[in-house]
């Protein structure tokens, strides 16, 4: 069903018909000036305050950062991480123009595929739209170079975060996706691999989405 039928039938529903003219002018400069609430002090730092801030954030839902000064040093240091956990060398990376300029071929006990995850890939490495500082949150919106079941299907998520994309507030993370890009299908807000404690209040890591969340942050990278 088309969008214009749905919103037909809401309409029908309330018996009503389109929007008085004062009411639309109303909505139209709310949805253009998108007003803001009470925004916690904790994250209004420089860049550096921020990038401290989200390691900090991060690591406390039980992420691991790793801090890297130029995109040559992310093929080793996967390998370095894959390694110590005693996972298989192999890396699925979304189809983004950032992720495949990585110089993957100077570490070539790695094996790369670019693409959708599959269900037997355990390993994928994703680039991050935002990270907020405030709750150690990544910002991951959907689109064909950024597939979502690269975020949430494979066991271990390794994402790349360029550190000047690290803002405040989720308030500041969405005004940069409104200013940089139309609002996709899908936008995920991660913080932390995914984990549980519903039963017997035991912690459960993985318990629907990656059970390990890996973020290797390009210092003084935009």
């Amino acid at each position: 069903m088309s969008r214009t039928a749905i919103l037909s039938a809401i309409r029908r529903g309330l018996k009503r018909g389109p929007l008085p003219a004062d009411q639309q002018a109303m909505l139209t400069s709310r949805l253009k000036t998108h007003p803001r609430g009470l925004i916690p002090a904790r994250g209004q730092l420089d860049l550096p305050g921020r990038i401290a801030l989200f390691t900090n954030q991060a690591e406390r839902e039980f992420a691991t950062v790793a801090h890297l000064a130029a995109p040559a040093e992310i093929p080793a240091a996967i390998a370095a991480y894959l390694a110590r956990l005693h996972l298989p060398p192999t890396l699925t990376i979304s189809p983004h123009p950032a992720l495949r300029a990585i110089p993957f071929a100077a570490t070539p006990a790695l094996q790369i595929r670019s693409g959708t995850a599959l269900p037997a890939e355990s390993t994928c490495l994703t680039l991050a739209f935002a990270g907020i500082a405030e709750t150690g949150t990544l910002l991951l919106p959907s689109g064909p170079q950024t597939p979502t079941t690269n975020n949430i299907l494979p066991d271990n998520s390794l994402v790349l975060l360029p550190a000047a994309r690290i803002t405040a507030s989720y308030e500041d993370a969405f005004d940069l996706l409104r200013a940089e890009a139309s609002l996709p299908r899908n936008v995920m807000l991660i913080t932390g691999p995914s984990r549980s404690a519903d039963i017997e209040q035991t912690l459960e890591l993985g318990a629907h989405g990656p059970r390990r969340l890996h973020i290797l942050i390009l210092d003084g990278q935009g």
